[in-house]
C-alpha cells in the first residue's frame, strides 16, 4: 500500500511539473510574440529583419501562433510603400540598379523578407500540417510575390499591386481567391494551380503574359474584366461552378456551366 501510495504521488508530482512548465513555456512565447511584433516597428531595418525571423521561428515552434504570425506579416505588407523601380519598371523592378543607402531600399529588403516568410510557413509537398491557412493582403505592394505549390484556404487580395513576375503554380486554394481590382504589373504565372473556392478577376488588370496552362477553378469565376493581351494556355472550369463574365478567351472546350449577372452572386 505504500508502494503504491508513493507511485501515485510521483506521477502527480511529475504531471504537476509538466502543467507547470508548460505554463511557464507558454508565457515565454507570449512574452517573445510581443517583443517581436512592437519591434517591427524600430526605425533599423536590421532590428525589422531580426524581428520578423524571430516570429517566423515562434510559428514553427509553437503552431498555435502560426496564423497570428501569417496576420502580422500580412499586416506589414499592406503598410503603404513604393519604390522608385516600380515607376521606371514596374515589371522587372529588378533591372534598376538599386541604391542601398536608400530609406525605401532598405525598407524593401525586410518587405522581400516578410513575402519569404510567408512562404516558408504555408504547408507545400508533403508537409504533414493539415491546418488551412487565409492570408489577407488587400491593398499591399509586392514584388516578385511566390506561393509556387502552397496550400492556403482563402487568399484575399484586393487592390493589390503585383510588380515583377508573380509566381503562383501549383497553388492549391482551398476557399476564394480574390484578386478584384488587383493589378499584374509584370508576368502572372498560375500553371497547374488549382481553385477549388472559387477565383475572382473582377476589374483586375493584367500588363504582362498570363501562364495559365493545367489551372482548374471550381465553384465560382468571375471574369469581368479585360482579358489578358498575352496567355498562355487555357484553364479548366469544371462542371457546376458559376461563371460570370466572358470565359471564351480563358477556358477551351464546351462550358457546361452558366453566366449569371453581377448581383447573383
Amino acid at each position: 500500500m505504500v508502494a503504491l501510495y508513493a507511485l501515485w504521488l510521483n506521477d502527480r508530482r511529475r504531471r504537476t511539473d509538466e502543467a507547470r512548465h508548460e505554463l511557464e513555456s507558454d508565457k515565454a512565447a507570449d512574452e517573445r510574440f510581443a517583443r517581436s511584433v512592437a519591434l517591427l516597428g524600430n526605425e533599423a531595418d536590421q532590428v525589422r529583419v531580426g524581428a520578423l525571423h524571430a516570429l517566423a521561428w515562434l510559428a514553427d515552434s509553437a503552431p498555435r501562433y502560426k496564423q497570428t504570425v501569417l496576420d502580422v506579416f500580412c499586416a506589414y505588407l499592406r503598410r503603404p510603400f513604393f519604390h522608385p523601380s516600380y515607376r521606371a519598371r514596374a515589371d522587372d523592378p529588378d533591372q534598376i540598379v538599386p541604391d542601398d543607402s536608400s530609406e525605401a531600399d532598405r525598407e524593401r529588403q525586410v518587405r522581400l523578407t516578410a513575402q519569404r516568410l510567408i512562404a516558408d510557413l504555408l504547408p507545400w509537398g508533403r508537409n504533414p500540417d493539415p491546418t488551412a491557412y487565409h492570408l489577407d493582403l488587400s491593398g499591399a505592394s509586392l514584388e516578385y510575390f511566390r506561393l509556387e505549390g502552397r496550400q492556403i484556404d482563402r487568399l484575399t487580395a484586393r487592390r493589390t499591386r503585383f510588380f515583377g513576375i508573380t509566381r503562383l503554380s501549383g497553388l492549391h486554394a482551398g476557399k476564394p481567391a480574390l484578386f478584384t481590382g488587383a493589378a499584374f504589373l509584370g508576368r502572372l504565372d498560375l500553371r497547374d494551380a488549382q481553385f477549388k473556392g472559387g477565383i475572382s478577376f473582377q476589374d483586375t488588370t493584367f500588363e504582362g503574359e498570363v501562364a495559365v496552362n493545367g489551372v482548374s477553378v471550381s465553384t465560382f469565376i468571375d471574369l469581368n474584366t479585360t482579358a489578358p493581351e498575352r496567355q498562355a494556355g487555357t484553364l479548366t472550369i469544371t462542371e457546376g461552378t458559376v461563371v460570370k463574365g466572358d470565359a471564351s478567351r480563358w477556358a477551351s472546350g464546351d462550358l457546361s456551366t452558366r453566366s449569371i449577372t453581377p448581383d447573383e452572386h
